[in-house]
């Protein structure tokens, strides 16, 4: 994390704090869309699950929040390969902030953020290819679809095998 929380004066990304949890719990419990895209997040989520949330899941996950009111408006996070020169991104943000280009604000301050890191070659992301809103974040915030996953992973809250939609940005590409 650099040592000012990124911000471009309407979103703000900062590490997630204890003092969160209620607000993640509101975010995400029995939201149908995070649930319908985001297998892996525990529904109904709970005040445990949202503690191991905050204390770590492997990536570095950072709270999305209004740069004016500090309201958390959802999550973004970077998980790398091996050799930490791949990253992969995934997201979410609240029901009610959906629709306004804020996710798309920081997943450019994220992506911009983690290209200026020494040996990063690539940052990358994946969204089922039904999810429209998801795919419509990555082009608007200038990663390259580069293709299909065919068959990729199982979801088991939609009881098929889904097909991912595959985004890159390579260093240089921001805009």
């Amino acid at each position: 994390m650099p040592a000012e929380s990124p911000t471009d004066g309407v979103v703000t990304l900062r590490p997630w704090r204890h003092e969160d949890v209620a607000a993640i719990i509101e975010c995400v419990d029995g939201d149908p869309e995070i649930s319908r895209w985001l297998d892996r997040v525990p529904q109904p989520y709970t005040r445990e699950d949202a503690e191991a949330y905050i204390a770590g899941i492997g990536e570095l996950s950072l709270a999305i929040t209004d740069a004016a009111s500090g309201r958390i408006l959802g999550s973004i996070g970077t998980t790398w390969n091996e050799s930490s020169d791949v990253g992969e991104i995934g997201y979410w943000l609240r029901a009610d902030a959906r629709g306004h280009g804020l996710t798309t604000r920081a997943l450019v301050l994220l992506a911009g953020w983690e290209l200026e890191r020494e040996g990063v070659a690539r940052i990358q992301l994946r969204a089922d290819v039904e999810n429209e809103s998801s795919r419509r974040v990555a082009e608007k915030a200038g990663f390259t679809f580069e293709g299909v996953l065919r068959s990729a992973y199982w979801n088991p809250r939609l009881e098929r095998r889904v097909d991912w939609a595959m985004y890159s940005l390579l260093p240089g590409e921001l805009t």
